[in-house]
């Protein structure tokens, strides 16, 4: 799979150095920006296939930016701040953003954000082209509305198949409770977090094997996470 495209807005000349030399070792393409009205320009006429994203940018915010880059596309966005609070990473995550990252960051763990995206990003392209995705030994028919595992028929309530197609369809890609809420049953309310959280433990039993989380991730006060199985 060629290495995809990208986009690093980072006014801080160190750390943009950084990523830059850790990408260019790593044979992925980038393009650099300082400031939000450059990224946002870059983002429009390069089109690059993810961006990591500085949120305390001279110009504007990053969650303004990620706020206009989501007006006409759907690139994958990884924020990359020294905000770490968890209402920093839920309201980024609310704007549109598929990830967070928080400084200071290991290369090693960059690397890994970009491989998981780069991941997803193959998904989704073997997603249009056929009605089934495969992720380990889950099986999910989108057109026939099942889903197997090891080859068999999974039992699940038709929420628990909602949840299974939606953290599939955007494996790698934290997904905040007030998204997957709003997605599953229209609202954000008490009450539908509080089933969510039932209904992710009873899909959880079915998926994993044992307690290790290999398919769903939690991240605490934030949401879940689909992990790509091999």
């Amino acid at each position: 799979m060629n290495k995809p495209t990208v986009l690093i807005v980072e006014d801080d000349p160190p750390v943009r150095n950084l990523m830059t030399v850790t990408l260019q070792a790593n044979d992925y393409k980038f393009i650099t920006s300082s400031n939000a009205e450059s990224a946002i320009m870059q983002a429009s006429s390069h089109n690059p296939d993810i961006v990591l994203l500085d949120l305390g940018l001279p110009d504007m915010d990053g969650i303004d930016v990620i706020k206009k880059i989501r007006t006409w596309s759907n690139m994958p966005i990884v924020v990359i701040s020294a905000r770490s609070e968890d209402s920093d990473k839920i309201e980024a995550l609310d704007a549109g953003a598929d990830d967070y990252l928080t400084k200071p960051f290991s290369v090693e763990e960059l690397l890994a954000r970009l491989r998981a995206i780069s991941r997803r990003l193959a998904a989704i392209k073997y997603e249009s082209q056929t009605s089934v995705l495969k992720n380990g030994n889950i099986t999910v028919d989108f057109a026939a509305g099942c889903a197997y595992k090891n080859g068999e028929e999974m039992h699940l309530t038709p929420i628990e198949y909602k949840l299974l197609c939606l953290l599939s369809q955007n494996i790698g890609k934290v997904l905040t409770h007030t998204f997957i809420t709003d997605k599953i049953w229209g609202d954000s309310t008490e009450s539908s977090l509080a089933s969510l959280r039932v209904f992710m433990a009873t899909l959880r039993k079915k998926l994993e094997v044992g307690d290790k989380s290999q398919y769903i991730q939690t991240h605490i006060g934030i949401g879940y996470r689909m992990l790509k199985v091999e």
